[in-house]
């Protein structure tokens, strides 16, 4: 099993249609012990998720906009890695939030205030830091930490500022992976494409982000299937690329390398 006497902290699960779900699920299937993280009025719904698992995981708290709940993250992930030499060997970022005015306005970048973008850019990009410096006094060589993304390339329909956090994000993780590099941990990225989670259900005008997936992935893709994004994740955690950090792995359908639609 890829993952066998690991641990596994798994933030960002909601729902079972997450990619997070699916990555502690598959996480287990592959012999990790896995936490989980919620905090909040979130915290129930990470909760029953959390029973719907192959084995129930605890779930510690944590507010990422907490510089609390950040410092105190060590120690309560402490009581839960008996037995695991008080180490954790693996870290998945699923978290990301934008108030409304940051998604699907008309006037775009324009209908959104400093306060709302910085909502957006401290919980979907600087969470990524403030995670990992929370976690490394338990990290060991040979860590990974991988988050999950969306490519930040190219502008997308609707997407917005959230389109600037993910670039964001995608640039603290290369600074990441040179910093905890020397700490043999490994920082990586999968850029997932569109799946129907609860957040993206939110998101105005995600059915014309479906649409270019339809049109343009050469090898489909099933924006109700988490499974792809959540294998390259756990396959990422792994001792399988022992010598990749800094990376950006698609897992879209190879629409990231098709200019045009397919015909």
């Amino acid at each position: 099993m890829l993952l066998a006497d690991r641990t596994v902290l798994v933030t960002g699960v909601l729902t079972p249609s997450s990619i997070a779900f699916t990555c502690a699920r598959l996480a287990q299937e592959q012999g990790a012990t896995v936490i989980l993280s919620s905090f909040g009025r979130a915290r129930s719904l990470t909760e029953r998720a959390a029973r719907r698992l192959p084995v129930t995981p605890p779930v510690v708290d944590l507010d990422v906009t907490s510089e609390a709940d950040l410092a105190g993250l060590a120690a309560r992930l402490t009581d839960h890695l008996a037995g695991h030499a008080d180490r954790l060997d693996g870290v998945v970022h699923a978290i990301g939030f934008a108030p409304e005015p940051c998604l699907g306005q008309d006037d775009g970048l324009f209908a959104a205030g400093w306060d709302e973008v910085a909502t957006a850019l401290r919980v979907s990009a600087y969470s990524l830091p403030a995670l990992a410096k929370a976690v490394r006094p338990l990290l060991r060589p040979g860590a990974s930490i991988v988050g999950l993304d969306f490519d930040a390339t190219v502008a997308w329909p609707a997407y917005d500022w959230m389109g600037v956090a993910k670039a964001a994000l995608e640039s603290a993780s290369r600074y990441l992976a040179r910093d905890l590099g020397p700490d043999g941990v490994r920082v990586n990225l999968v850029a997932a494409g569109p799946i129907r989670t609860v957040a993206a259900r939110g998101i105005p005008g995600f059915a014309d982000i479906e649409q270019v997936w339809s049109e343009r992935a050469p090898l489909g893709w099933d924006v109700d299937d988490p499974e792809p994004a959540a294998r390259a994740v756990v396959a990422l955690l792994s001792d399988w690329f022992p010598a990749t950090t800094g990376e950006i792995l698609h897992v879209d359908g190879g629409v990231h390398a098709v200019g045009a639609a397919i015909r």
